[in-house]
């Protein structure tokens, strides 16, 4: 068991954000020279997709903040 073990080590890798030893059930994707999980490369994913959402929403507070400041004569 120990020889099996020694030889799949090579297999394993650790995620670089999270920690996580990626294999079999929790595969994960060689970036550069670092290792991601699946579940660290859905969140990315998902935060990427939704950054025009929050760059929308940053210039509305920008424009808002502006537009009261020059409303109270700030």
């Amino acid at each position: 068991m120990e020889a099996y073990a020694e030889h799949r080590t090579e297999d394993m890798h650790h995620c670089h954000l999270c920690e996580r030893i990626t294999y079999k059930k929790i595969p994960g994707k060689e970036i550069g020279e670092k290792w991601i999980c699946i579940d660290c490369l859905r969140r990315l994913k998902e935060v990427l997709d939704n950054l025009e959402k929050w760059e929308e929403e940053l210039a509305l507070g920008e424009e808002m903040e502006e537009q009261i400041e020059k409303d109270l004569g700030i």
